[in-house]
């Protein structure tokens, strides 16, 4: 039988000995993948410890989940669907990854052991410079020294000939079209045509430059790990030939300092998947990885889909009335309310 402690041999495999087998590792300084995250909010900083985050590594796992980010939304559908272990991308916190609970309460529950690699995933394979039409022959994962602040620098690949090109390979890949489909499912049966949702909303998009804009040499940044516009003019210092800029996973705007500085520089820009896509570039050849070395252990994929609806339009009619009436009672009202009450007691008292 499988156990959890076999599912981080084998995520230690995956990454090549990044996970940490020895909880002294932690404290330690010495691993190299237990990184401190903080942008200096005080009391929200994270400490990443790739491999076994929580559970016993003694319990059996017969079906095992890959996610991006634990939520309860994630817990529930593995208590319901006989999940026993979720190996996440993303880092985990207490509390901030399980409903606002502490997490070996919630997930001992269910039963439940999770894992967390991030920074020990990224840089493993081609994948995200694959589908985003180049190879690279580059790759940094702290450039400037910023841990996980990863650049990617490849030439394009054959066929992909034009901005136009990437943007087209990606609809491909991500299946852009489906997501569409489900979207107008979802307006119809709904009946709000406002509706809006992730995949859809944040496709590939072209800031700076035309569609026909030839491309050979693409400079791959992820703008939220902290790529600022001078990495890139030093990254175009050291390779001059590079012609464009691609930013994925995270995205810019158009009159972002970063587009400013491609602009600048004579480069075109392009935001390719957002992070919501990462499921499927990263998500999906670690599930599969997982199922190759661990074959007696069910592996599912779990993918969050986010919709925007009105206020007015969200729920059923009966959720709408009841969420007004709480908010007006009890929230908006809430003085008046409490000063009723306090009447009341009174009166039983008296």
């Amino acid at each position: 039988m499988v156990k959890a402690k076999d599912v981080l041999v084998a995520l230690d495999r995956i990454t090549g000995g990044r996970c940490v087998t020895d909880p002294e590792d932690i404290y330690s300084g010495r691993h190299k993948f237990v990184i401190r995250k903080s942008s200096n909010v005080p009391g929200k900083a994270c400490l990443e410890t790739p491999g076994l985050v929580c559970g016993d590594p003694e319990a059996p796992v017969t079906k095992l989940a890959v996610t991006m980010t634990l939520t309860e939304c994630n817990i529930e559908l593995a208590g319901a669907t006989g999940v026993d272990a979720i190996v996440a991308h993303h880092p985990l916190a207490e509390a901030a990854n399980t409903g606002g609970v502490p997490m070996r309460t919630y997930l001992g529950l269910y039963g439940i052991a999770v894992f967390e690699l991030h920074e020990a995933f990224h840089g493993l394979h081609p994948g995200i410079a694959f589908i985003h039409g180049h190879q690279a022959f580059h790759v940094d994962i702290a450039i400037g020294g910023v841990p996980g602040n990863i650049l990617y620098v490849g030439r394009a690949l054959k066929g992909v000939n034009t901005l136009g090109d990437i943007i087209d390979r990606l609809d491909y890949f991500m299946g852009l079209d489906e997501e569409k489909r489900m979207l107008m499912a979802e307006r119809g049966e709904r009946g709000c045509d406002q509706i809006t949702e992730t995949n859809v909303a944040t496709g590939g998009r072209i800031l700076v430059g035309k569609p026909a804009n030839k491309v050979s040499t693409i400079i791959h940044i992820f703008p939220h790990t902290g790529f600022s516009p001078e990495h890139l003019a030093q990254v175009k210092s050291r390779f001059p030939e590079a012609d464009t800029v691609l930013a994925s996973i995270s995205r810019v705007s158009a009159d972002h300092p970063l587009a400013k500085k491609a602009k600048e520089l004579g480069m075109n820009f392009i935001v390719g998947n957002s992070h919501a896509m990462e499921i499927l570039e990263n998500g999906m050849p670690l599930a599969i990885a997982l199922q190759m070395l661990l074959p007696d252990v069910e592996v599912v994929l779990f993918r969050e889909r986010i919709t925007s609806t009105p206020l007015v339009m969200a729920g059923t009619p009966a959720i709408r009335e009841y969420a007004r009436d709480i908010a007006q009672q009890y929230l908006v009202n809430r003085a008046a309310t409490e000063a009723e009450e306090v009447k009341r007691r009174a009166g039983t008292v008296g």
